[in-house]
Formats: C-alpha cells, structure tokens, sequence
C-alpha cells in the first residue's frame, strides 16, 4: 500500500487529555484509532488508553489482511469493553470508567469503520463528504427523525449525550461496523474524537483533502486548530488520525 497518515491530540482549554489515538502500520493493512476518555466519569484517560492498548495489541497478532475485517472489529471492540468494564467492576456505576472510540480498518484498497459513542470517522475526496459516522447520541437520533438540523445540534443542550460506550456496565455496547468501503486515489480518511467535529462544519473538515502544497500533517493542524478556536474558552481534547490513500 502506499499511503500518507498523521496523528494529532491537543489538551485543548481542559486540564488533562483523556484522548488516545494510533496508527498501526503493516505491510498489507493498516489500523486508525481513537479512543475519547469521558471527562463526566473517573479515569477516563485510563479507559480510552485500555480499549486502545486491547485493539491494537489484537491487530498486531492477527494473521493479515484479516479474513474476517467485521468480525474482528466486533471482537475487538467487545474485548476492549470487557476490559474496561473490569477496571470499574468495583466502583458505583456513576464513577465507573468510559471512553467512546472510533477505528478505521484499511486493507485491499478498502476502509471497514467501527465506533461506539461520538468519535466519528470520515470519507473525504476531493473536498467533498463522501461519507460520515453517524454517532450513538440522543441528537442523532432528533436529526434521523428530522426534529433539528445538522446545524440546530452543535447548539442543544443535549448534544454532549451519548447513548452507548465502551466500559461503565457489563453488556456489550451498541456498536456500528460498515462493511468495506471502496477507496480511491487521493481519498482521505479521518478519525477523531468530538472536540475536533464539534468545533468544524463537515464542509471544513473535508477542506484537509484540497491543500496539496502541504503535507497532510500541516494540514491536519489547520483544521484542528479551527476546531480549538471555535471552542475556546471551552475547547475539549482535539484528536484525529488521518490517512490518505495513495494506491495499492
């Protein structure tokens, strides 16, 4: 494969970041991760730094390309939950420790995506939103239905509510996992937790995929520190990992 990728996380106006991101580079298949700690609950950094320990370490064994790219987020991200659910086995639920995530699977000239909560992963090409994550939040599901708009829910009062995580209770979480997703040259994939999306519009974020006199790293930091400035004085932890795909 021949790609380009860039991780950023900034503390943001917080005072510590409960972020953790990664890019898992092999030869024939590539692993995005971000894990977003819940700032609400204890130890959200220790949570967000579990489930991406668990996925990566499971990535790094397996036999690739995996067989079964499904299956395997499934998995993972189950045993990632296990995992952190037993961190806050002996706490009150309230206290419990939670993080929401987003991992990108590239292999065969194709993207698989899984995420549980508000990070999100993106498509983009040619300036363009090819595709998007929808997240598990009470406001995604007022725009489904059609209640408020895109815009309307940057600004509710709910939309820092998710509806599903990894950790806290015992079950396995609700989870999204697409199937394979056709990649072509000069595509980029972006994953990133909520203080990066909330602080752009899907139009600016897809802006990374027009500014090739810079390098994707470059700009990555613009379209972060977009994000940090519209925030501030508020600004959550930003992180994203990027990649863009070249060819095979």
């Amino acid at each position: 494969m021949e790609i380009e990728y860039a991780k950023l996380s900034a503390i943001g106006d917080r005072q510590d970041n409960q972020d953790r991101a990664a890019v898992v580079v092999a030869e024939n298949a590539v692993l995005m991760m971000v894990f977003d700690g819940m700032g609400g609950h204890s130890d959200g950094a220790r949570a967000a730094e579990t489930g991406l320990k668990v996925v990566q370490d499971l990535f790094t064994a397996a036999e690739l390309p995996l067989l079964d790219p499904q299956g395997f987020l499934y998995s993972a991200l189950a045993t990632a939950h296990d995992e952190v659910a037993g961190l806050g086995a002996h706490l009150a639920v309230d206290f419990r420790p939670r993080a929401t995530c987003a991992v990108c699977l590239v292999q065969d000239g194709g993207s698989f995506w899984a995420h549980v909560g508000d990070s999100r992963i993106y498509q983009l090409r040619a300036g363009q939103l090819v595709a998007r994550s929808r997240d598990h939040s009470h406001v995604e599901v007022l725009i489904q239905e059609g209640a408020i708009s895109e815009a309307e829910a940057l600004e509710h009062p709910m939309r820092n509510f998710v509806e599903c995580c990894i950790g806290g209770d015992a079950p396995v979480p609700d989870m999204s996992i697409t199937g394979r997703k056709p990649l072509q040259p000069g595509d980029v994939l972006l994953a990133c937790s909520d203080g990066l999306w909330s602080g752009a519009t899907d139009q600016e974020i897809a802006q990374i995929t027009t500014r090739a006199d810079e390098s994707l790293v470059e700009n990555l930091k613009a379209i972060s520190l977009k994000a940090l400035q519209t925030n501030a004085p508020y600004s959550d932890n930003t992180t994203a990992t990027v990649l863009r795909w070249i060819g095979a």
